[in-house]
């Protein structure tokens, strides 16, 4: 049997990436949107010889909204869960209790045959090793700042903060991620971020920026002033409808994916070498405090970077 190229990515996503053996029990969730990258994860686990179950739930209106509790309780029961849906449940309640269980977790927010098939197809023990290298050097910083020539000049603590390695291998009990991946990421402290940061690339909910970059104003951690035309009412929108909490300055990653490009799909998006990501919202998922049911990340190209006197990134070179 010829396997086709969204077959091959699938089999990589099994093997490689989620370390599968034989005796596991594989959970596929997917909606009718991902239902051609759910089915093929599902039909090609149960070729790799693993008892497997695919259910298909609505697609979610926001990124970080949870599922129903019946699919809650099915991820704790599955060694491996495969998410590929339309909206993310990265940052769940569900995805957290399923990982603390021992579970391995891959989400794939937003993903398509496309990014499927290009972003899996990578090096990932090349991609493994940048990232968890990048990881150990973060957890030894104190302050990030971050500046490009559109004008973003943002800084933050991350003193005492987890660094996280989403670096396309999880094979250790509870581990989890999104696939396709590669990025370094934490959470900076509440309350500390203080600056500008322009999103140039993606912007997560909206896609690809284009004719207006979006420009976010940050005082005491939140996000105060958001202006860039269309696209930054439409983010006003999003993060009004949940709370005053999706202000919060919630993420710094870095992309550490050399296969991957900005195609407006969040999830391959954030993961492009050459570029940074934060976010607004939710952290609880990497060591934060904040709970809301929002997670949007916000693609920033070409960015120079600074950890206290170390200058990681220069116009998004890596220096590492």
């Amino acid at each position: 049997m010829k396997l086709s190229k969204l077959d091959k990515a699938s089999v990589i996503a099994i093997k490689d990436c989620m370390g599968a053996v034989q005796g596991e029990r594989i959970l596929v969730i997917s909606d009718v949107e991902k239902r051609e990258i759910g089915l093929s994860l599902f039909e090609n686990a149960k070729r790799l010889g693993h008892e497997s179950l695919y259910v298909e739930i609505i697609p979610g209106k926001v990124n970080g909204e949870e599922p129903s509790a019946e699919i809650a309780g099915l991820m704790k029961q599955f060694d491996v869960v495969l998410c590929p849906t339309t909206t993310s449940l990265t940052h769940t309640d569900a995805r957290r209790a399923a990982s603390a269980l021992g579970a391995r977790v891959a989400t794939f927010p937003g993903i398509t045959k496309e990014v499927m098939i290009r972003g899996l197809n990578a090096d990932y023990t090349q991609i493994s090793e940048l990232t968890l290298l990048l990881k150990i050097i973060l957890e030894r910083g104190k302050k990030i700042r971050v500046t490009t020539k559109l004008g973003t000049d943002i800084s933050f603590s991350i003193e005492g903060r987890t660094s996280f390695a989403s670096k396309g291998l999880f094979h250790a009990k509870g581990e989890s991620g999104n696939l396709p991946t590669g990025e370094a990421f934490l959470a900076p402290v509440e309350g500390t971020a203080e600056g500008v940061f322009v999103v140039d690339g993606s912007m997560a909910g909206l896609g690809l920026v284009k004719n207006t970059n979006i420009k976010i104003k940050v005082e005491k951690g939140y996000a105060i002033e958001i202006t860039g035309g269309k696209m930054a009412k439409k983010l006003i929108k999003m993060l009004d409808a949940a709370g005053s909490e999706a202000r919060n300055i919630a993420e710094f990653g870095i992309g550490t994916n050399h296969k991957t490009k900005l195609s407006g799909i969040l999830l391959e998006d954030e993961k492009v070498l050459g570029t940074i990501h934060i976010a607004l919202g939710n952290n609880k998922s990497m060591g934060g405090s904040v709970g809301v049911g929002l997670h949007l990340d916000g693609v920033i190209k070409r960015p120079t970077v600074y950890m206290d006197d170390l200058l990681l990134m220069k116009k998004g070179k890596l220096l590492v």
